[in-house]
């Protein structure tokens, strides 16, 4: 017994180091990103590498608000990231409702149609939504991202994942006392699924804070530029100031992080509950 319990300890204290090996490994480039935004340029690729700059340059967090108009550009990201957002939220939730808890002819064969767009990458059919833009009048404005990004497969996916496991009686109930389905929707489902909001409200705005070819090619004046585009304004033709440019990579990275740490805990049940985990 004292063998199999030194062995259930053994093979415990492996998980953890195995564990604390793996998140070390993958905050190592946020470290050295952090480290790099506080050196001279000539420091940044220095090696051996000094982690703790011995004179901090903070001067960097305050040149990159004025060398480049980085307020604007976190304004315009954070306004299409919220636009988005909401956007997704309510189409993904309201379409899901419908393929997961209505009956109407070929549902299954349409789920399946719109969920088969996740395979075909963005990038085969870019130039044809550019043209159609274009054609609409919408190119270099915010508003041909938003219309390109407000309905989204996965989160359709994941939506009708999580409504497939709440009861269809709690609907015919509801549907008793004299609720239509936009009330159902309203008052019950979207109360329910607040996991599974969480989790898409996680995965829509990452992207879409992250996004660097979709406001590469539609937005081309400096006003409507995003956080991501602006970033290359620090690289010029002959040399790039790496300093500001991890400077401001960790500026980008904060609303990121604080909406993560915000929804974390609704995001791993949101997962489970909506039969992604592997």
């Amino acid at each position: 017994m004292k063998i199999l319990g030194v062995k259930i300890k053994l093979k415990t204290v492996m998980v953890y180091i195995t564990i604390i090996a793996i998140t070390v490994l993958m905050l190592l480039p946020f470290a050295w990103m952090l480290s790099a935004s506080l050196k001279l340029n000539r420091d940044v690729f220095a090696f051996p590498i000094v982690w703790i700059p011995p004179h901090p340059r903070w001067q960097n967090y305050i040149d990159i608000w004025t060398k480049i108009p980085l307020a604007l550009f976190v304004y315009n990201t954070s306004k299409l990231t919220i636009i988005v957002t909401i956007l997704q939220l309510l189409t993904s939730s309201f379409a899901a409702y419908a393929f997961a808890k209505l009956h109407f002819p070929y549902k299954n064969l349409l789920f399946l149609g719109y969920i088969a767009t996740i395979a075909m990458p963005w990038q085969v059919y870019m130039v044809p939504q550019f043209l159609l833009m274009r054609e609409f009048g919408l190119n270099n404005t915010h508003l041909a991202l938003i219309c390109l990004q407000a309905f989204n497969a996965f989160g359709v996916f994941l939506m009708r994942q999580f409504y497939m496991s709440i009861p269809d009686e709690l609907c015919e109930a509801a549907r008793i006392d004299g609720m239509n389905e936009y009330q159902i929707w309203a008052k019950i489902m979207l109360p329910l699924s607040k996991p599974a909001l969480s989790t898409l409200t996680i995965f829509t705005f990452v992207n879409t804070w992250n996004d660097f070819l979709g406001p590469m090619i539609y937005l081309t004046r400096t006003e409507l530029k995003t956080i991501q585009i602006g970033l290359r304004m620090f690289i010029s033709q002959y040399s790039a100031e790496y300093g500001l440019i991890m400077a401001a990579s960790v500026v980008a990275i904060i609303p990121v992080l604080v909406v993560f740490l915000a929804l974390q805990r609704f995001f791993v049940e949101g997962v489970a509950n909506s039969g992604l985990k592997g």
